[in-house]
């Protein structure tokens, strides 16, 4: 009834873009309403990489990119325990999310055209700014990946950094052996035995493995970076809603560092901005009005997320550097919230 008075306003064209619409829209409905009719959310994340996601003692997963998904499991249905961890090696991560066995991919994943355009995946967003380097033991005495002329370099298939460490070396007229794992641990310990001579990777994967050697002060992260990797949660394209949800999540958990809010004043001090600040997406996503406050006090904010699981008092010892704030001379900037 709607498409044909639409057809006699508006002509033929606007009836086919109605219909895209609602198809789009029956699409995302179907993401939700998975999510919520099971009662969780499906999470793919990695099959165990420090920091980022890993199983601890008790077997509870761990990491940066498991809060993400806790994050997104408050936002849609209110509690960060709704979520069921599935593991994925590099190779079959993409696919696991066109397959629809998972709703959200966080995985440090990076963000490039081919992925965007050519597999039918929409990346949500930046949570992490990172670039390729290059893992040697210190007893090398490298300070720069040109002086790696002839080694034996570790990579894990299905990512970027093979392509990106073959075109380095080769614009620099240096000679090397790439050495392909599917999974990290296989390539930790092959590095480790002394196979390969060099592990490449993102930095922050790399200070991760290091994390993981008998002896990580033995081993030096080059301070070289030969790429930008963009790392970022990732969704189905044809969800755009859902994409929206997991899209205004990461820019909450900014916005909120930004503007002050953490785990403890968000639902204390400034209860009442969090709950502002969550009335759009609330209205035109069909969230509840607490979603917000139910992220930040479920994960707390970016720093909260960053400096519990990869900060300077963890294993692996990162700083902020290019994931600061932009007011604070990092990258790291989310739109408005109004």
């Amino acid at each position: 009834m709607r498409a044909a008075y639409v057809a006699l306003a508006l002509g033929v064209t606007s009836v086919l873009w109605v219909g895209a619409t609602v198809a789009a829209g029956s699409a995302i409905a179907g993401t939700m309403d998975d999510v919520r009719a099971r009662g969780k959310l499906i999470c793919g994340v990695s099959e165990g990489l420090p920091g980022f996601s890993e199983k601890d003692d008790s077997g509870v997963w761990r990491g940066f990119d498991v809060d993400f998904c806790k994050a997104v499991a408050a936002a849609a249905l209110g509690d960060t325990a709704r979520v069921e961890y599935l593991p994925l090696s590099a190779d079959v991560r993409f696919g696991a999310l066109s397959d629809r066995r998972i709703d959200l991919l966080s995985r440090n994943s990076t963000w490039t055209m081919s992925r965007d355009l050519v597999l039918g995946l929409e990346f949500a967003g930046i949570n992490y700014f990172d670039g390729q380097g290059f893992l040697v033991p210190a007893l090398f005495g490298a300070t720069s990946p040109l002086q790696l002329n002839g080694a034996r370099i570790c990579v894990i298939s299905g990512t970027t950094t093979e392509s990106n460490a073959a075109a380095f070396f080769q614009k620099s007229n240096l000679k090397v052996t790439f050495l392909e794992f599917a999974e990290r641990s296989a390539a930790r310990t092959a590095y480790a035995a002394g196979k390969c001579d060099v592990f490449t990777g993102d930095r922050s994967a790399l200070a991760a493995e290091r994390s993981l050697l008998s002896t990580p002060q033995d081993h030096v992260i080059l301070r070289d970076v030969i790429s930008k990797e963009p790392l970022g949660p990732a969704t189905r394209k044809d969800d755009p809603k859902w994409t929206g949800l997991v899209r205004w999540t990461l820019f909450a958990l900014i916005n909120a560092e930004e503007l002050g809010l953490n785990s403890r004043s968000v639902v204390t001090t400034h209860r009442q901005l969090g709950m502002e600040l969550a009335a759009p997406a609330a209205r035109a996503l069909g969230l509840s009005g607490d979603w917000l406050i139910n992220v930040i006090a479920g994960v707390g904010n970016y720093a909260e997320i960053f400096e519990r699981n990869l900060g300077q008092d963890t294993p692996l010892e990162l700083s902020r550097g290019m994931n600061a704030l932009w007011k604070e001379g990092g990258l790291l900037y989310a739109p408005p919230m109004q």
